[in-house]
């Protein structure tokens, strides 16, 4: 007798029967990992913001995230920003990607209940991983224009208009197809059969969700990555693009909005 196989089909039929339960588990389990996030990130944030900032010429400080305390090697500081990145991104795309993972859980479920828990986790994995990547290029990118403000007075003036441009053309991208193209690739995920593709499968959702949200997390960073608001703002604005049944509508009204700061940015820096 093939027991792999009667077990498998007798956990593809409890699946099946009781469809709620699993989808309450899978959110439940989602929604730990949220507060789990959530909560970290905030002491996180409160914790590197003690490290207080650096005045710098033009008018803004230089945050110390990116430089060694005293004692500190590059090595550590590098570990902890990309540390306190996948935390923070954990977080925010949560929110958004649960649903998207819960549809893909519900195409792989008649693989078997356990298989399909896996490879949606897998698939989960492959997601943050590209994100934790960008958080090493953002570190990398981060540590070198502190270098340059700090050695180039005339560079370290301009940052505040320079942030004020990003802001903007974040705004305007809210706008265009590219947006509305992989804000819609953003929000899907094939059924695979394997765990080579779920991984796959979550790393290229990962590269178009990067893409999609290049403006909205530019504005994060430019306005403060362990600002709690612009955190707040900027994963209530990702959920409701993902979520909402109109999403260009709303990505273009978070556009608006965006584009009034950076403005504003422009104003206070001339």
């Amino acid at each position: 007798m093939d027991f792999a196989g009667v077990f498998m089909r007798t956990d593809t039929l409890k699946a099946v029967a009781n469809p709620r339960a699993s989808r309450r588990a899978f959110f439940g389990v989602a929604a730990l990992v949220f507060v789990a996030s959530a909560v970290l990130a905030v002491i996180g944030c409160m914790s590197m913001s003690s490290m207080g900032e650096l005045p710098m010429p033009g008018g803004w400080s230089l945050s110390m995230t990116w430089a060694p305390m005293c004692g500190q090697k590059w090595p550590r500081v590098a570990a902890t920003f990309v540390g306190m990145w996948i935390v923070m991104m954990v977080a925010m795309m949560l929110p958004s990607l649960a649903p998207v993972l819960w549809r893909y859980h519900e195409a792989i479920g008649k693989t078997g209940v356990m298989r399909a828990r896996w490879m949606t986790a897998l698939a989960g994995v492959g997601y943050f991983f590209v994100w934790a990547v960008l958080g090493v290029i953002v570190f990398v990118l981060g540590v070198a224009l502190m270098s340059l403000a700090l050695q180039m007075p005339s560079l370290a003036r301009a940052v505040p208009v320079a942030a004020g441009c990003v802001v903007l053309l974040a705004g305007i991208a809210q706008f265009s197809a590219w947006k509305s193209r992989y804000l819609a690739c953003s929000r899907m995920l094939t059924a695979t059969r394997s765990a080579n593709e779920a991984w796959k499968q979550g790393t290229r959702l990962g590269v178009h969700c990067i893409l999609c949200c290049a403006g909205l997390t530019s504005v994060l960073l430019v306005n403060g990555m362990m600002d709690l608001r612009a955190m707040a703002f900027v994963t209530l604005a990702i959920t409701a693009e993902r979520l909402a049944p109109f999403p260009d509508r709303i990505a273009q009204a978070i556009g608006v909005i965006v584009v009034i700061r950076g403005l504003w940015m422009l104003l206070q820096a001339s």
